[in-house]
Protein backbone atom coordinates (compact mmCIF):
# COMPACT_ATOMS: atom_id res chain seq x y z
CA UNK A 1 0.00 0.00 0.00
CA UNK A 2 1.20 3.81 -0.93
CA UNK A 3 -0.19 6.36 0.83
CA UNK A 4 -0.06 9.76 -1.02
CA UNK A 5 -0.22 13.28 0.14
CA UNK A 6 -3.36 15.26 -0.47
CA UNK A 7 -3.01 18.65 -1.68
CA UNK A 8 -5.20 21.08 0.18
CA UNK A 9 -7.09 23.59 -1.15
CA UNK A 10 -4.79 26.63 -1.75
CA UNK A 11 -1.89 24.29 -3.66
CA UNK A 12 -1.76 25.34 -7.03
CA UNK A 13 -2.07 21.87 -8.47
CA UNK A 14 -5.69 21.94 -7.54
CA UNK A 15 -6.09 24.88 -10.01
CA UNK A 16 -4.20 23.02 -12.77
CA UNK A 17 -6.06 21.69 -15.66
CA UNK A 18 -4.70 18.15 -16.26
CA UNK A 19 -3.28 16.36 -19.15
CA UNK A 20 -5.12 13.70 -20.76
CA UNK A 21 -3.48 10.78 -20.80
CA UNK A 22 -2.34 8.59 -24.30
CA UNK A 23 -4.22 5.90 -24.59
CA UNK A 24 -0.93 3.77 -25.80
CA UNK A 25 -0.07 4.61 -21.92
CA UNK A 26 -3.02 3.86 -19.65
CA UNK A 27 -1.65 0.24 -19.12
CA UNK A 28 2.53 1.70 -18.86
CA UNK A 29 3.42 0.91 -15.01
CA UNK A 30 3.83 4.26 -14.15
CA UNK A 31 0.17 4.72 -14.86
CA UNK A 32 -0.94 1.35 -13.24
CA UNK A 33 1.02 2.48 -10.23
CA UNK A 34 -0.34 6.13 -9.90
CA UNK A 35 -4.02 4.27 -9.99
CA UNK A 36 -2.89 1.72 -7.80
CA UNK A 37 -1.91 4.64 -5.30
CA UNK A 38 -4.92 6.95 -5.82
CA UNK A 39 -7.01 3.32 -5.06
CA UNK A 40 -5.32 3.14 -1.55
CA UNK A 41 -4.47 6.95 -0.42
CA UNK A 42 -9.34 7.15 -1.48
CA UNK A 43 -9.64 4.35 0.97
CA UNK A 44 -7.25 5.15 3.87
CA UNK A 45 -9.19 8.81 3.43
CA UNK A 46 -12.49 7.24 3.67
CA UNK A 47 -13.42 9.51 0.17
CA UNK A 48 -15.79 8.59 -2.00
CA UNK A 49 -13.29 9.13 -4.93
CA UNK A 50 -9.92 10.91 -5.70
CA UNK A 51 -8.58 12.65 -8.37
CA UNK A 52 -4.74 12.61 -9.44
CA UNK A 53 -4.41 16.44 -9.20
CA UNK A 54 -5.19 16.24 -5.43
CA UNK A 55 -2.39 13.91 -4.70
CA UNK A 56 0.03 16.49 -7.02
CA UNK A 57 -0.35 14.25 -10.74
CA UNK A 58 -1.82 16.50 -12.87
CA UNK A 59 -3.23 13.63 -15.10
CA UNK A 60 -6.81 12.83 -16.31
CA UNK A 61 -7.90 10.55 -14.07
CA UNK A 62 -9.74 9.95 -10.81
CA UNK A 63 -11.46 6.81 -8.92
CA UNK A 64 -14.47 6.06 -7.71
CA UNK A 65 -15.59 3.98 -4.93
CA UNK A 66 -18.34 4.07 -2.19
CA UNK A 67 -19.24 0.39 -0.04
CA UNK A 68 -21.67 2.19 2.47
CA UNK A 69 -19.27 5.26 3.33
CA UNK A 70 -19.46 6.46 6.70
CA UNK A 71 -18.74 10.09 5.29
CA UNK A 72 -21.31 9.66 2.83
CA UNK A 73 -24.25 7.53 4.13
CA UNK A 74 -26.97 8.68 1.76
CA UNK A 75 -25.00 7.61 -1.58
CA UNK A 76 -25.69 4.55 -3.41
CA UNK A 77 -22.80 2.11 -3.38
CA UNK A 78 -20.39 2.30 -6.47
CA UNK A 79 -17.84 -0.40 -7.06
CA UNK A 80 -14.26 0.33 -7.78
CA UNK A 81 -14.20 2.61 -11.05
CA UNK A 82 -11.14 3.69 -12.69
CA UNK A 83 -11.66 6.88 -14.69
CA UNK A 84 -9.55 7.92 -17.50
CA UNK A 85 -9.72 11.19 -19.16
CA UNK A 86 -13.88 11.05 -18.32
CA UNK A 87 -15.60 13.69 -20.58
CA UNK A 88 -19.39 14.02 -18.84
CA UNK A 89 -22.37 15.22 -20.33
CA UNK A 90 -25.54 16.60 -19.17
CA UNK A 91 -28.45 14.89 -20.49
CA UNK A 92 -30.96 16.84 -19.12
CA UNK A 93 -31.49 20.84 -17.18
CA UNK A 94 -32.57 18.78 -14.21
CA UNK A 95 -30.64 19.12 -11.41
CA UNK A 96 -30.50 18.72 -7.58
CA UNK A 97 -29.04 20.04 -4.35
CA UNK A 98 -26.40 18.29 -2.96
CA UNK A 99 -24.21 19.19 0.42
CA UNK A 100 -20.60 18.28 -0.43
CA UNK A 101 -17.61 18.07 1.22
CA UNK A 102 -13.79 17.00 -0.58
CA UNK A 103 -10.61 15.50 0.86
CA UNK A 104 -8.89 18.53 -0.32
CA UNK A 105 -10.80 21.32 1.48
CA UNK A 106 -11.14 19.62 5.16
CA UNK A 107 -13.64 19.72 7.36
CA UNK A 108 -15.78 21.88 5.44
CA UNK A 109 -19.37 21.25 3.59
CA UNK A 110 -21.25 23.31 1.73
CA UNK A 111 -24.39 22.79 -0.79
CA UNK A 112 -23.88 22.41 -4.47
CA UNK A 113 -26.36 22.49 -7.13
CA UNK A 114 -25.45 18.99 -9.82
CA UNK A 115 -26.97 17.95 -12.69
CA UNK A 116 -29.35 15.37 -11.98
CA UNK A 117 -28.93 12.67 -15.26
CA UNK A 118 -25.00 12.36 -17.20
CA UNK A 119 -23.44 10.51 -19.97
CA UNK A 120 -20.21 9.87 -19.22
CA UNK A 121 -17.15 8.27 -21.51
CA UNK A 122 -14.30 7.64 -20.50
CA UNK A 123 -11.40 4.99 -20.32
CA UNK A 124 -11.08 1.87 -18.01
CA UNK A 125 -7.60 0.87 -16.31
CA UNK A 126 -7.34 -1.26 -18.98
CA UNK A 127 -7.83 1.38 -22.02
CA UNK A 128 -10.95 -0.10 -22.64
CA UNK A 129 -14.20 1.90 -23.37
CA UNK A 130 -16.55 3.06 -20.61
CA UNK A 131 -20.13 4.89 -21.97
CA UNK A 132 -22.89 5.18 -19.69
CA UNK A 133 -25.39 7.32 -18.36
CA UNK A 134 -25.63 7.79 -14.71
CA UNK A 135 -28.35 10.02 -12.34
CA UNK A 136 -28.60 11.25 -8.54
CA UNK A 137 -26.13 10.81 -6.35
CA UNK A 138 -24.04 8.78 -8.46
CA UNK A 139 -24.03 11.57 -11.09
CA UNK A 140 -22.77 13.92 -8.85
CA UNK A 141 -20.16 11.94 -7.41
CA UNK A 142 -19.02 11.89 -11.05
CA UNK A 143 -18.97 15.63 -11.66
CA UNK A 144 -17.23 16.17 -8.59
CA UNK A 145 -14.24 14.26 -9.21
CA UNK A 146 -14.35 15.15 -12.92
CA UNK A 147 -14.39 19.06 -12.14
CA UNK A 148 -11.27 18.25 -10.06
CA UNK A 149 -9.57 17.03 -13.77
CA UNK A 150 -10.44 21.07 -14.95
CA UNK A 151 -8.78 22.81 -11.94
CA UNK A 152 -12.51 23.24 -9.84
CA UNK A 153 -13.51 22.39 -6.76
CA UNK A 154 -16.75 22.29 -5.14
CA UNK A 155 -16.63 25.06 -3.05
CA UNK A 156 -16.00 27.08 -6.58
CA UNK A 157 -20.21 25.73 -6.90
CA UNK A 158 -21.16 26.72 -3.64
CA UNK A 159 -23.55 29.64 -4.83
CA UNK A 160 -25.15 30.45 -1.39
CA UNK A 161 -21.88 30.61 1.21
CA UNK A 162 -24.19 30.66 4.02
CA UNK A 163 -24.61 27.00 3.28
CA UNK A 164 -21.01 26.18 4.48
CA UNK A 165 -20.61 24.33 7.75
CA UNK A 166 -17.72 22.57 9.30
CA UNK A 167 -18.68 18.21 9.69
CA UNK A 168 -19.48 19.29 13.20
CA UNK A 169 -21.94 21.73 12.78
CA UNK A 170 -23.70 19.89 9.88
CA UNK A 171 -23.66 16.61 12.37
CA UNK A 172 -25.66 19.11 14.81
CA UNK A 173 -27.83 21.47 12.77
CA UNK A 174 -28.03 20.18 9.02
CA UNK A 175 -27.52 16.37 8.72
CA UNK A 176 -31.35 15.31 9.68
CA UNK A 177 -33.52 17.37 7.18
CA UNK A 178 -30.39 16.78 4.44
CA UNK A 179 -30.95 12.70 4.82
CA UNK A 180 -35.01 13.44 4.53
CA UNK A 181 -33.89 15.32 1.23
CA UNK A 182 -31.18 12.84 0.41
CA UNK A 183 -33.68 9.69 0.45
CA UNK A 184 -36.26 11.91 -1.75
CA UNK A 185 -33.50 12.36 -4.44
CA UNK A 186 -32.89 8.60 -4.48
CA UNK A 187 -36.46 7.39 -4.96
CA UNK A 188 -36.56 9.92 -7.30
CA UNK A 189 -33.85 9.54 -9.72
CA UNK A 190 -32.99 5.86 -8.60
CA UNK A 191 -29.26 5.64 -9.71
CA UNK A 192 -27.60 2.81 -11.39
CA UNK A 193 -24.60 1.77 -10.04
CA UNK A 194 -21.31 2.37 -12.60
CA UNK A 195 -20.00 -1.56 -12.96
CA UNK A 196 -17.13 -2.68 -15.04
CA UNK A 197 -17.85 -1.32 -18.38
CA UNK A 198 -20.77 1.46 -17.22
Amino acid sequence: MVLRKIAHIGHPVLRTSAAKVEPDAVRDDATQALIDDLIDTMRDAQGAGLAAPQVYAPVQICVIEVTDNPRYPYKPNIPLTVLVNPEIEPLSEETFENYEGCLSVPNLRGVVTRHARVRLRALDREGRILDGDFSGFTAGTLQHEIDHLHGRIFVDRVTDPTTLTTWSEFDRHHRAAFLKRADEIKARFHPSPLGPLG
